[in-house]
């Protein structure tokens, strides 16, 4: 208590100066969680910010990626390198907002730090932080494992059977761990003695603030890692910002340890770019010019103008038909929009009713009809898009146009990234790729794309794979060395419609760099359903490691049954049931966090039948995925998407071929309830 009162009365006389702080974002520690120095406090993000951080100090180098869940849900990836690449860790953590701060009672968290790691961070608090004055909040809290590694007394939740003895942590100077990690530790929360800590959070100025806190954190790992020294148990940092969502902060750690901080923190409800810089629209009015000649390239020349191409169409005296590609509009409502504003000012008056059929590789996915008196009478309506939603039509569509063939083609830079691995945390090859595309027939596509490195690091490892399954993953680094000029795919794909709200895919070939064969797929997907289920079969034969036309012995037959569901609350699940690459059976459960501008967070995980310890490192996969659409940062609309997926460990057990196109997320976008979810763009 002594502790307590000192920290209030050094900074009472502080509470008159300063400005308020501010709480919206959160200071954060250096752990990534909302905190302190070290320390966690009881704020959150806004919901559904990121934040990415880095933290530098002789202690360690911290990479954090942190994200607002759920309201009152945070969570937290964390990859640490500590005593100059001596020991690299995984971990990841929760903090769950109990009570929100009102006038009368602070804000109370719980968290759980390294949960799903080597246990060397783990470590379980509650904690509660009050603002006490418009400049100053107070935080204290009780803590487990790390937070408690001196001034510890026997545990309080004793009494409802949780043990009071000391805690055991995993030693990475000794290489002593148990078990392969990466599971939960759920037998160590809130055991074992526990400890106080405290701390406070200053504002000087909106963009100035000091956080002082007492932590009982010895850091145990790193002095036997590095003979690292702990003289004082108080922290301190200064955090400067010196623009919108970016943080600076100075530390020092134990009195002796300084240290540096970088975090910045994204919200992903908006764009970089206010208001966008899209082409203006054209305007919806009537053709003056009209002839029944050139009504075709009329309508090709001005939807190309819109980033849509035309596949074909069907007029007659009142109603037009078009089947249009879209390779511009990242959302397809407005791409729907944009057509049906082509068709009212290059068809004559007396076409009324309007059709727009959404393809892919020449396949029609759904349709959106619309009148055009229903867009002349509100296209200036305050509540046009609610009222032209209400009267448009969007269905399923069957009917394939004659599509002409179709040859594209690309050249480009590229690059290749592996994460986690213990002897270089982050590897990267950087090259030059060619892709190309022809489309003989709609539904039936050749593709092609070769890829040839310039320089660096993925094939650059002398560690052997200690898999004891097929080793359809573990060994991937030996393409990467093995190879110069790769023929990253060579396929030959049909897409078509079986049957209504049901589509089907057929793919040959070299279908991944690792892995050629024959893939089949079908999808059954109703046009105004959030559910869709689908079933996948292959057969593939390993590829030779130079990744040219050669194959290798080892052959696999795989495949899935998977379910899919839309909540409607930007949260979306996919359940895959069935046999992996090296022949296990199990499952894998994906949960993605969707954002109207497409930005999109998820997470998943793995089980089958393969043992923990046969496994191996990590126990099971598992892993995030981040996609950032290029319009997000650029304002200007485009379907290019930036893909990172943060495997925590590339081993055999539970993994998937990569093949190209698969039906749920080539259609998912064009299908009703997506249609319907940006229809608020569909006059932009």
């Amino acid at each position: 208590m002594q502790i307590f009162r000192s920290f209030t009365a050094v900074f009472a006389a502080l509470t008159s100066f300063g400005t308020p702080l501010s709480a919206e974002i959160p200071t954060l520690s250096t752990y990534g969680t909302p905190g302190l120095v070290d320390l966690p406090t009881a704020s959150v993000l806004p919901d559904g910010h990121l934040s990415f951080g880095v933290s530098y100090s002789e202690l360690g180098l911290r990479n954090n990626f942190t994200f607002q869940v759920l309201p009152k849900l945070t969570g937290t990836f964390r990859y640490t390198v500590v005593e100059s690449d001596v020991f690299y860790d995984r971990s990841f953590d929760l903090h769950y907002q109990l009570l929100n701060e009102t006038d009368t009672r602070p804000s109370l968290a719980m968290g759980l730090r390294d949960i799903i790691g080597t246990g060397v961070y783990s470590g379980e608090y509650i904690v509660a932080t009050k603002t006490v004055s418009e400049v100053l909040q107070v935080t204290g809290g009780l803590g487990w494992g790390r937070f408690a590694g001196r001034n510890s007394f026997d545990n309080p939740l004793s009494v409802f059977g949780l043990s009071s003895e000391e805690r055991i942590f995993n030693n990475p100077a000794s290489l002593e761990f148990s078990g392969t990690g990466g599971q939960l530790e759920t037998g160590r929360w809130f055991q074992g003695p526990a400890s106080f800590f405290a701390g406070l959070d200053w504002a000087f100025s909106d963009q100035l603030s000091v956080q002082l806190e007492y932590s009982n954190d010895d850091y145990g790992t790193e002095r036997l890692l590095g003979g690292t020294k702990i003289s004082s148990p108080f922290n301190a940092s200064v955090q400067y910002s010196p623009l919108d969502s970016f943080y600076l902060k100075a530390y020092v750690i134990g009195g002796e340890n300084f240290g540096v901080q970088l975090n910045y923190v994204l919200n992903p409800t908006e764009r970089f770019i206010k208001g966008g810089r899209e082409p203006f629209p054209q305007p919806i009015r009537s053709s003056s010019d009209f002839s029944a000649g050139d009504v075709e390239e009329k309508l090709r020349r001005n939807l190309s103008h819109e980033g849509l191409v035309l596949d074909g169409s069907q007029i007659d005296t009142t109603s037009a038909r078009v089947y249009v590609g879209n390779n511009r509009w990242d959302v397809e409502a407005q791409a729907a929009g944009r057509t049906a504003r082509v068709l009212t000012n290059s068809l004559p008056l007396n076409v009324e009713d309007f059709t727009v059929v959404f393809q892919e590789r020449g396949v029609p996915i759904s349709s959106v009809s619309t009148k055009r008196s229903d867009l002349e009478e509100l296209q200036y309506h305050y509540d046009a898009a609610w009222l032209t939603r209400v009267r448009a039509n969007i269905d399923d569509a069957n009917q394939v146009s004659v599509a002409q063939s179709k040859l594209d083609f690309s050249f480009e830079p590229y690059t290749a990234f592996s994460f986690f691995d213990p002897q270089s945390p982050i590897r990267v090859d950087v090259g030059a790729q060619l892709s190309a595309s022809y489309r003989v027939l709609p539904g039936f596509t050749l593709d092609a794309r070769l890829r040839y490195p310039f320089a660096g690091n993925l094939g650059d490892t002398d560690r052997e794979s200690d898999s004891v399954l097929p080793r359809v993953r573990s060994e991937a680094f030996l393409f990467a060395r093995d190879s110069e000029l790769e023929v990253n795919t060579l396929t030959a794909e049909y897409i078509w419609r079986p049957a209504p709200e049901t589509f089907g895919r057929m793919t040959a070939g070299y279908l991944e760099n690792q892995f050629g064969g024959v893939s089949a797929e079908a999808l059954w997907y109703p046009i105004d359903s959030r559910m869709a289920y689908g079933a996948e079969i292959n057969y593939v034969r390993q590829r030779d490691f130079d990744m040219l036309f050669g194959f290798q012995d080892l052959d696999a037959v795989t495949g899935h049954f998977s379910g899919y569901y839309d909540f409607g609350n930007g949260f979306h699940t996919q359940v895959d049931i069935g046999r992996y690459l090296a022949g296990d059976w199990g499952g894998t459960l994906t949960v993605n966090r969707e954002f109207n501008n497409g930005v999109r967070v998820g997470g998943y995980f793995t089980l089958t039948d393969v043992p923990f310890d046969k496994f191996g490192e990590g126990s099971f996969d598992k892993g995030l995925t981040l996609e950032i659409p290029l319009s997000f940062f650029t304002g200007q609309p485009t379907r290019r998407v930036l893909k990172q997926n943060l495997q925590a460990v590339n081993r055999d057990g539970g993994a998937r071929l990569n093949v190209s196109n698969r039906l749920y997320p080539l259609v998912r976008d064009y299908r009703g309830a997506e249609l319907s979810d940006g229809w608020g763009r569909y006059l932009r």
